[in-house]
């Protein structure tokens, strides 16, 4: 199939694609600019809460610093003092101070996972609805496992710059400001002598950060191409492939590359985490051993009491547990960003094929005219309408190659309405590309499609697949029971409506004799049923559907002849006063369309009837003789 830059025809529309051969958030991996306050309208809903939250975390710091507070009192003012009295009141203060910040911290974590939980459902809800409207050029290119890899391991990475990290970060800074006040207050002298070593906390920061950083890139990208590898082989088609080729062991050497190369990165990110950790706690034991000796001397000559001296030692432990994660803040924040940024590069990625802001709903007069007006089209590149870390297959570096030239090529041609239109022609001729022009699956590049005298790019896209029913070669099928498969073009449809439709596609008898009926589960894509059975029930979806055109792309293709004949007469009742268009290899199925088009190298170079294109000897009368010179006469 031809491939190649965008072309406009004469007197049509010309699409602009855009191009993210620049888009700095695909190629490096720095963040992109404005991120933070664009993370922070995710919070606008949960705007109260998270106003709660922060002040529950002030509460708690506060509750950091009242132990140590009430340990100096026992010490000083009861056990020094030889004073029982206030030894007990303050141990039972202590008690209550623990009993309360116990409860505040169930409260925090309650908050914290509210506004975590609803974060991750929206984000989550969002990007969903932002892949479902992509156009199926970006489906195409992207890897089924690296989209579920964004929806999870991605979202649930960006949840925690709301959670742990949020924490972390208002938490942590009440708490150093709180106690470092407190010791202030308690000895400055101790409290200065304590933090000489901080500077030493600032080193690895900033080189740890960008580490980080680049590390989990890589590692949720080694996760996401696990995820193709295992969303595309353990599906029956995959599966069935594997076996039939014999390449187990190459699959499990392959995945175990890709395992491997998570299993590095993993300990590379947890020897680096426990590095740094590992650091900042010597440096911690070492501003102890310095308060220690400090503060001990001056006990011992007066110039502080036992009970301020353990009070700041015991503040001491609580400030540098938070100064630690501080100093790590950098890393956990660029974590996070790292998370958001790889859901914002999908919710960035704006569908090539979109409602335009004027469209309005196409009008459902019974079956419309079909009309190709100087129609040229070429397919997009992958830089065009994917990105290059969806596509787990490295793209080639340096520009898009150049192709030929376009699929289509001027064509023009009007089917009219209740009439069928049957599109014949060599593989890779234009005529699948045509139908999906029909579906606005894509945009032409130039000229117009229209529909009942809409120009497709002017009406909405619900309408235009309300209107419009398609049952492809391989029609899909979920995994769940014939009800529901069918249940998807008509949700409201009752059993009744539902069996009329199997009736009328010939599948109503086979349905009824089935153990479980319409319960029946069809099995991944439907690989429990027969390529004829599939075929007849995608027609009884069609018909539930009850579209003013139908296409049909090679629907009797790789089908026996008696599953042939069986759909043939199911789509027989399908096409009845519908405009149809029709793709078909197999040249005797289309004999009765009103109208045959012949396509060839994304042009029309013959139209008319049966006989008529017999009787001309072109294209069509070569193609239907070589065909039923390779087929014994029925």
């Amino acid at each position: 199939m031809a491939h190649g830059g965008p072309s406009g025809g004469a007197g049509g529309r010309v699409m602009a694609f855009r191009s993210f051969s620049r888009d700095r958030s695909v190629l490096d991996e720095d963040l992109q600019p404005g991120i933070a306050r664009r993370i922070l309208s995710y919070a606008k809903p949960f705007r109260p809460l998270v106003i709660l939250f922060l002040v529950t975390l002030v509460v708690d710091a506060l509750l950091t610093v009242v132990q140590p507070l009430l340990f100096r009192r026992i010490v000083d003012n009861g056990i020094s003092a030889g004073d029982a009295q206030v030894v007990t009141v303050t141990a039972l203060l202590v008690a209550v101070v623990a009993v309360i910040d116990a409860g505040v911290g169930l409260w925090s974590r309650y908050l914290s996972a509210r506004i975590g939980e609803g974060l991750i459902f929206n984000l989550r809800s969002e990007v969903f609805d932002h892949v479902q409207r992509q156009s199926i050029a970006f489906f195409t290119r992207a890897q089924t496992g690296a989209l579920v890899s964004r929806l999870n391991t991605d979202v649930i990475g960006a949840q925690q710059a709301f959670t742990s990290t949020l924490s972390g970060v208002v938490g942590n800074l009440i708490t150093v400001v709180t106690v470092l006040v407190t010791m202030f207050w308690l000895s400055w002298q101790i409290t200065l002598m304590s933090l000489v070593l901080l500077p030493i906390f600032l080193l690895p920061a900033r080189w740890m950060g960008r580490r980080l950083q680049q590390l989990t890139r890589q590692q949720m990208q080694w996760n996401a191409e696990l995820s193709t590898q295992m969303t595309e082989r353990f599906n029956v088609a995959g599966a069935l492939l594997v076996k039939l080729f014999g390449r187990p062991a190459e699959e499990q050497r392959a995945y175990d590359d890709k395992a491997a190369g998570v299993r590095d990165i993993g300990v590379k990110i947890a020897l680096a985490n426990r590095y740094f950790f590992t650091a900042l706690t010597l440096v911690a034991a070492l501003a102890t051993a310095i308060a220690y000796g400090v503060g001990g001397n001056l006990v011992i000559t007066g110039a502080l009491t036992l009970g301020t001296l353990l009070a700041i030692v015991g503040l001491l432990a609580q400030l540098y547990g938070p100064l630690t994660a501080l100093s790590n803040v950098r890393v956990d924040v660029m974590t996070a960003l790292v998370s958001f940024d790889r859901v914002f590069e999908v919710l960035d990625l704006a569908p090539m094929v979109a409602d335009s802001p004027d469209a309005t709903s196409l009008p459902r007069n019974g079956a419309p005219t079909v009309r190709f007006d100087d129609v040229d089209f070429t397919y997009p590149r992958s830089d065009q309408v994917s990105l290059a870390s969806l596509e787990s297959v490295a793209r080639p570096s340096g520009p898009a190659p150049s192709h030929a030239g376009p699929t289509l090529d001027g064509v023009s041609f009007e089917v009219l309405p209740g009439s069928t239109t049957a599109l014949v022609g060599p593989s890779g001729a234009g005529k699948t590309t045509i139908t999906a022009l029909v579906s606005r699956l894509y945009d032409p590049t130039g000229g117009s499609v229209s529909v009942a005298g809409h120009d497709l790019r002017d009406v909405t896209q619900e309408s235009l697949r309300a209107a419009v029913g398609v049952v492809t070669q391989d029609a899909h099928m979920f995994h769940d029971t014939i009800r529901e498969n069918l249940r998807y073009a008509s949700p409201d449809a009752s059993d009744d409506e539902i069996l009329a439709a199997c009736d009328a596609a010939r599948i109503g008898d086979l349905v009824r004799s089935l153990p479980q009926g319409l319960d029946t589960v069809v099995g991944d894509r439907g690989h429990r049923l027969s390529g004829g059975e599939k075929q007849r029930l995608a027609i009884a979806r069609l018909l539930l559907k009850r579209p003013d055109v139908v296409i049909l792309d090679e629907a009797t293709a790789h089908l026996d002849s008696e599953s042939e004949a069986a759909v043939q007469r199911a789509l027989a009742t399908a096409l009845e006063g519908r405009t149809a268009i029709v793709i078909a290899h197999r040249l005797s199925t289309i004999r009765d369309a009103d109208q045959i088009l012949v396509v060839d190298d994304g042009r029309v170079v013959e139209s008319g009837t049966h006989e008529d294109l017999l009787a001309a000897g072109g294209l069509y009368a070569d193609l239907y003789r070589t065909q039923f010179a390779a087929t014994p006469a029925v």
